[in-house]
């Protein structure tokens, strides 16, 4: 595949297909029915582009090769010949834990393994690496787009998928400021924070993504089981003593992941710039994201 044939990737909004989907707005013109979308559709959750759903999104790497999934677990997002894997358990770990877990997916043969999800294990270059629901648990998210940059080849591409915080578990906990992510990397964080500890365990609610869409954010007794829950999570922080704990770090919505990223791309701290990022098409929880590894000289 040509660096042209990858830049083709579906607009964010896109005119054509939003015609086809919605066939009672088939009437209105392209400017017609980009403000609908700008009015009603994106809050409603119309889906805007094929690149919104999951289904879609993979298409667009799926010749891509070689390329590198992070996190793959028992459900890879790519696979075929030119797909290597990275994770923070090996093969057999994964199974077992996808077992003790009820899941029943295939899990690949993971190439790059590191406890700590150290990229630097990854001994070659990509053309393009994609992960889902992998970047909203680094502790220092700037490193790990460092770390994604140096695996990739001039141009390369990162294909991503991102839980919307607000349909999801996250719902109440306020989006993630780009302050925040500078802070996590001048501290150099490889663990999460005491806060991120009690954000994960004692605020979060249930993760029910259609249910958010219908507005019903709450879980049962949600407010009245914080200060135990609050307790949980200092416990659970205290027993780790400093070992890493799987919560999440950061939270997005399309616009403000694509804001961040903007601001962290002008600033030349990390190497890519911000190529699609799709709106969350309702009822799911993830939108999708494809960021460009900058152009270095050769």
């Amino acid at each position: 595949m040509s660096m042209k044939e990858r830049l083709d990737f579906p607009p964010e909004f896109d005119v054509a297909f939003y015609r086809r989907r919605y066939s009672q707005l088939a009437a209105l013109d392209d400017i017609a029915l980009t403000r609908h979308y700008e009015l009603h559709g994106r809050n409603e959750g119309r889906q805007a582009s094929s690149a919104a759903l999951r289904s879609g999104f993979v298409c667009l790497f799926d010749k891509v090769r070689p390329l590198l999934e992070i996190g793959p677990f028992d459900r890879p997002m790519a696979i075929g010949e030119g797909v290597s894997y990275f994770d923070v358990l090996d093969q057999s770990a994964l199974i077992k834990r996808a077992r003790n877990s009820g899941r029943t997916g295939d899990v690949p043969y993971i190439e790059f393994v590191s406890p700590n999800g150290d990229l630097s294990v990854v001994d070659r270059s990509f053309a393009a690496v994609c992960s889902a629901h992998c970047i909203e648990h680094q502790p220092d998210m700037i490193a790990h787009l460092q770390q994604v940059g140096r695996i990739l080849e001039n141009g390369g591409f990162y294909f991503l998928a991102a839980p919307d915080k607000r349909f999801s578990f996250d719902h109440f906990i306020p989006e993630s400021s780009v302050a925040e992510v500078i802070e996590a990397h001048e501290d150099r964080r490889s663990t999460h924070t005491l806060a991120n500890v009690i954000r994960h365990i004692a605020l979060s609610t249930h993760n029910d993504a259609p249910r958010h869409w219908e507005g019903d954010h709450l879980k049962p007794e949600y407010n009245a089981k914080i200060p135990d829950q609050i307790a949980k999570a200092i416990r659970q922080y205290r027993a780790a003593n400093g070992t890493y704990i799987d919560v999440h770090a950061w939270r997005f919505s399309p616009p403000s992941f694509r804001e961040m990223l903007n601001i962290l791309s002008d600033m030349q701290i990390i190497p890519f710039k911000v190529i699609r990022v799709y709106d969350t098409p309702r009822p799911r929880v993830e939108f999708m994201a494809i960021l460009q590894k900058v152009l270095e000289a050769e």
